[in-house]
């Protein structure tokens, strides 16, 4: 099963692939990690990356799709992929059913948290991330992962850029770049818009239903 998750930064799009790679065994392929293994293993498609980087540019579509598609082609037995970050306008998805066709792979279900504005803004302003495992956790809902922190919270940062401002700022953006998105994936069979502003199990179970496990 083939699953694009879409959501605005903090919609808590993470924690639901996660659950999905820890309870169903999906892969889960975000854009982002891709393009920091290519810098990392000095690749020649990561000098591309880095360069276009170093001058504030986004990676081009050319660029992003033979990166997915490289990459798709090293995958030999896994069938269940959420997309996390991908496609991020109109031209990559439409080219996206092609590059899946090309590995015998279908698209199932598009997935759209959608969570209000305000929401966002203090789950992302509770953020904090460890400076030694990297995790992620908010520091206003301290749950069970948060509870049992090997780490310990003398690790427990705040972003820089999880401002007030900068959040809604991204969020407002966010919005904008995905509603011709969202908008032509509507029309799919598998468009399951989700309810994110409820708790995060709630959303686990709809997932699921969705799914249909």
């Amino acid at each position: 099963m083939i699953i694009i998750l879409f959501g605005p930064p903090g919609a808590g799009k993470g924690t639901q692939a996660q659950f999905l790679v820890n309870n169903f065994k999906f892969l889960q392929v975000s854009t982002g990690d891709l393009l920091r293994l290519e810098i990392d293993n000095n690749t020649e498609y990561g000098s591309q990356i880095s360069n276009l980087i170093d001058k504030g540019k986004l990676v081009s579509d050319e660029l992003m799709n033979n990166i997915l598609d490289a990459y798709l082609s090293k995958l030999v037995e896994n069938k269940n992929i959420i997309f996390d970050g991908y496609p991020r306008n109109l031209y990559q998805a439409k080219n996206f059913p092609k590059l899946l066709a090309k590995y015998n792979l279908t698209l199932n279900k598009v997935f759209f948290l959608n969570v209000d504005r305000e929401l966002i803004r203090k789950r992302i302003s509770g953020r904090v991330i460890c400076s030694k495992c990297k995790k992620i956790f908010n520091k206003d809902i301290k749950d069970h992962e948060y509870n049992n922190h090997k780490c310990g919270e003398d690790f427990l940062v705040k972003r820089k850029d999880d401002s007030d401002e900068t959040i809604l700022k991204r969020y407002d953006l966010y919005i904008k770049d995905t509603s011709q998105l969202i908008d032509f994936y509507k029309s799919h069979k598998g468009f399951c818009e989700i309810d994110g502003n409820m708790e995060i199990t709630q959303i686990n179970e709809q997932i699921k239903g969705f799914l249909n496990v």
